[in-house]
């Protein structure tokens, strides 16, 4: 259990570095990339600015999220099948506490969950597991 934490952890770390490294001069995001690979390993966790090896996958493997109150849902808009499937969805704050899970199985229709948060004012990270393409991240505020 404390691996799984540990890693949705570095996770949120790695999210949290994409977002500041958005707003940085050139040298400095060259700092903090230089920083970041050397704390994680390559190739872990994957965002719309970092798609890493699975660039023609954003898409289908991105975390979508909606927001309507104190209600957030998350999609993935990827098929399941036996083969090849979204595992998870997870809403984790920046302390890299699960706020909420959804696990789904192959023969589900669509990878879809709904939440309801009570966090407020805050950034948050929906992620989506798929059990070929790895683990994604999107970064949200409420």
């Amino acid at each position: 259990m404390s691996n799984r934490r540990n890693f949705i952890k570095a996770a949120l770390a790695v999210g949290a570095t994409s977002t500041i490294s958005a707003c940085m001069t050139t040298e400095s995001k060259t700092a903090v990339k230089s920083t970041t690979d050397q704390q994680f390993p390559k190739g872990i966790i994957y965002t719309k600015e970092n798609p890493g090896k699975w660039a023609k996958k954003v898409g289908g493997h991105l975390p979508e999220v909606k927001i309507n109150g104190d209600e957030v849902t998350v999609t993935t808009h990827h098929g399941m099948s036996t083969k090849h499937y979204i595992v998870r969805h997870t809403i984790v704050n920046s302390n890299g506490d699960v706020l909420a899970d959804n696990t789904f199985s192959p023969s589900d229709d669509e990878p879809i969950s709904v939440f309801k948060i009570s966090e407020k004012n805050t950034k948050l990270y929906a992620t989506s597991f798929c059990n070929k393409h790895d683990f994604w991240l999107t970064s949200f505020d409420v």
